[in-house]
């Protein structure tokens, strides 16, 4: 089966089929992510990050905000991820705009990070600390 028809026969399925197809390749794409040592290091930093939070007595919102913050830094390392695999696979010779593809995808991963110990020192800070927020 050519690419072609192989992209023509997924478009035509609707319904529950799309949907199991879906999670199938959803599925696959967590499978290959977990080989990555980046993603494996933040899924242990976001499941320690969601222990944490049962432990404090943080309020509702709070919580929220935190949860996000840390699927937000999962979700922006599979993109990062994905930018790096398509790259690799469009060419392994080095060209500047491979690596600036690469390089904005960790910067976005680096300020997600940021954001995410801004937001845990804060609520550390307001909760437990001088009440200043």
């Amino acid at each position: 089966m050519s690419d072609k028809q192989f992209a023509e026969s997924m478009k035509g399925q609707k319904g529950i089929a799309r949907l199991i197809k879906a999670c199938g390749y959803s599925k696959d794409g967590f499978i290959a992510a977990m080989t990555e040592p980046a993603f494996r290091q933040l899924v242990w930093l976001n499941g320690i990050l969601l222990i944490l939070l049962f432990f404090f007595n943080f309020g509702p919102v709070t919580k929220m905000i935190l949860l996000m913050a840390s699927f937000i830094s999962l979700l922006t390392e599979l993109l990062n991820t994905a930018i790096e695999a398509a790259v690799d696979h469009t060419s392994l010779a080095k060209h500047p705009l491979a690596k600036r593809a690469k390089d904005v995808g960790s910067a976005a991963q680096f300020l997600v990070l940021v954001m995410l110990g801004v937001l845990w020192g804060m609520a550390l800070w307001r909760d437990y600390g001088l009440n200043l927020f």
